[in-house]
């Protein structure tokens, strides 16, 4: 049996003597698309929806946008610690963590950041005498004192420190 990504780049070529296989289908209508037929036939409308919203993105972009809304959803944190961060020309500051996860957190500090700008970071959370450090967080949003951090590169075991944290702590 061919795998499916063969079936793609030999529909995408327009070749017409591919072999079939029952779970794939080629529909001459929409340009030698390879559709995955789960059971039975879908709709020519749905199946064309369905196939160019799942084209236009990559798997790691799927992938990625259902981490982040899975993250949002149950894995946040309401936690008050201090957080403390480094920027490039000597620029530092403090902040007061309003809420955590794995992936970022959101505090608030009386010093200015800008979107864009990448920090390094040294939490204080309430499980160990010593910080947890990220290597890097990038600033995602701005409101007014308060600002979005998402940790771009954390070492896995402060990673699993922090998730370690968040299960421990939630009900």
């Amino acid at each position: 049996m061919m795998p499916a990504s063969r079936w793609s780049q030999d529909c995408e070529r327009g070749r017409s003597s591919h072999r079939c296989h029952p779970r794939y289908n080629r529909d001459s209508a929409c340009s030698g698309r390879l559709y995955a037929y789960t059971k039975g036939c879908w709709p020519p409308d749905l199946q064309l929806e369905r196939t160019t919203a799942v084209a236009s993105k990559t798997s790691r972009e799927l992938s990625q946008a259902d981490a982040n809304q899975q993250d949002r959803r149950g894995r946040r944190l309401a936690l008050s610690c201090r957080l403390f961060f480094f920027g490039d020309d000597d620029f530092e500051g403090e902040a007061k963590i309003l809420d955590i996860s794995t992936n970022g957190c959101s505090a608030e500090s009386s010093i200015d950041v800008t979107v864009g700008m990448l920090l390094k970071l040294s939490l204080f959370l309430p499980d160990f005498k010593w910080p947890l450090r990220v290597d890097q967080a990038i600033v995602r949003w701005i409101d007014g004192k308060q600002f979005g951090l998402e940790f771009t590169s954390i070492r896995l075991a402060q990673r699993e420190r922090l998730r370690g944290l968040i299960m421990k702590v939630r009900p």
